[in-house]
Parts: structure tokens; sequence; C-alpha cells
């Protein structure tokens, strides 16, 4: 079975079909959602400066791996803050979702070559609901910073399972991962497929999408930007590590390319992962 894709452009909407195709499926791919001048300037706001990533912290997979990982509650007006505030990310979630969102957090994941850890089979709802979330209207945008593939790790997703509703997660192997009696019966009846990513190239998924992802055990890191977003009308019910209901200011797509700020982090939230119960994390 093809996985649900097409290809940005200028002219780029949800239509009917990758509407239906998202809620069919629990995914679409947009390739080239960054293009190229977009990703150096990423690239350029993650790698030359540590002013992001010294929040980070490791996350273990219980067996030899780890990755790192930094999260943050709020945009900010940095060029981080740019990409999930621009029209192109917030406006196809809405439409997905059918009505205004606001930014529920922000996070770079980090596999590094021959060491970057698994991520045990869950629900992005596995997580939230247990924050006061009382409906999975929830989507994560997973963009590539470097090429996802088999062979480093790339996320692997059960097409349509967000329909099977929340499953219970449980501690697995030091992460919080969805009860494996249960996913193992979906995978038979569920097609499982690799979603390999070119760099700039992204995976919009809803919260109940069963994913994982293999250790990396090449010799090329795996670098990702994953930006959370929930429905305005679903404000959790008490108050947690990410934050409630709080208005997102889009900006336009331009506003990636003419920010130059990639050091102001002074407003962003950074999660000190011993107030988060959902992850076993080390600070790095």
């Amino acid at each position: 079975m093809a996985l649900k894709e097409t290809t940005y452009s200028s002219e780029f909407e949800i239509t009917n079909q990758l509407k239906n195709d998202f809620d069919e499926a629990g995914y679409i791919i947009v390739r080239e959602l960054l293009d190229k001048e977009e990703l150096v300037k990423v690239k350029e706001a993650l790698e030359h400066t540590d002013a992001l990533t010294q929040h980070s912290f490791v996350v273990s997979d219980g067996k030899k791996g780890e990755s790192r990982m930094c999260l943050w509650n709020h945009p900010g007006k940095d060029l981080t803050g740019m990409v999930c505030r621009c029209e192109k990310i917030v406006s196809t979630v809405e439409k997905l979702l059918g009505g205004e969102v606001y930014h529920y957090h922000t996070k770079l994941m980090m596999k590094e070559a021959f060491t970057g850890g698994a991520h045990v089979w869950h629900q992005d709802y596995g997580y939230w609901y247990k924050n006061g979330c009382l409906f999975p209207d929830m989507v994560t945008v997973f963009i590539a910073i470097d090429r996802c593939w088999k062979e480093n790790g790339c996320l692997q997703i059960l097409q349509g399972s967000h329909k099977c509703g929340r499953i219970e997660h449980l501690m697995v192997g030091g992460q919080t991962g969805a009860d494996m009696v249960r996913v193992e019966e979906l995978k038979k009846v569920l097609p499982l497929q690799y979603v390999e990513l070119e760099p700039g190239d992204a995976l919009f998924f809803h919260c109940n999408l069963l994913h994982t992802s293999a250790p990396n055990e090449s010799a090329h890191r795996r670098w990702a930007f994953l930006c959370a977003y929930n429905k305005a009308s679903n404000n959790p019910i008490v108050e947690h590590h990410h934050p409630q209901y709080t208005p997102l200011v889009k900006v336009p797509n331009s506003a990636i390319k003419e920010c130059s700020n990639i050091n102001d982090m002074s407003d962003k939230g950074f999660m000190d992962p011993s107030t988060d119960k959902t992850i076993v994390a080390e600070k790095k």
C-alpha cells in the first residue's frame, strides 16, 4: 500500500483527497515542506549555536542505545519559532483538525550515528491523555532535518491505527509505550509503513497513530524537528508541564527566511525532564 503523500508548492492546499487520506490513514506526507534555503537556516540555528541544544537531555531505550531530546512549550521569536508558527504548517494542521489550534510543544529529536536509541511503539495521545486532553484532537508535524531512512532509524507507522482509539500505555524498557499485546494484534491487520523522508519533508500525523523507530546503527545521524498542536477547543482540564490554550500568532512563510534571531531562547519554556512523568530521562 502506497504512502499518502503530496509535494509542497506555492499553490499547496489541503484538498478533499488529502483530508480524506488523513482521516482514513491517520497521516499525510508533504514532501519539500521546507525548501533548501529554509533548511539551511534551520540547520544553522540548530548546529552553529548551542543556545537551544544546551537544554537537551538523554532518553535511554532501555538497551544499549540512547537519544537526545530538547523540548520547549512556547514557539518563541527565534528561527525555530518561525517554523512552528508559519502559515504552511499551522494552517495545514487547522484544516486537518477542522478548527483553530495552538502550539502544544516542539521538540528536537537527535539520534546520533551508531548510538541513537530506539523508540518503542506508542501513540502521542497515550501521553497527552494523561495530561488532561479530553479528545484526540491533536497533530504532530515531524520534519526531517537529516535524511530519515530505514538504516538510521526512520519512523515506522501502522497505517489506520488511529481508528483503534487510545491504547493503554505502560512503562516499556525505560520508555512509556503502548500495550504490546494489542500492538501485535494490530500489526496482523494493518499495513506497516516505513516513513522514509528527505531533509525538509514532513509527516503530519494524528495523535492516535501508532508509531515506533529502530535504533540508529548507521554512520549517519538522524535529527528531526517535531511540532505538536492541540485544537483550541480541546483545552486540557488540568494544568501540567505543557501549555493550556494559548493563542498562536501565525507568521507568513517568508518569516523563516527573514528571521535572523537564532540565539534568543528567553521565552520558549524549555522542559525540565524531572517534572515530566511520561519519560525517563537524564539531563545532558
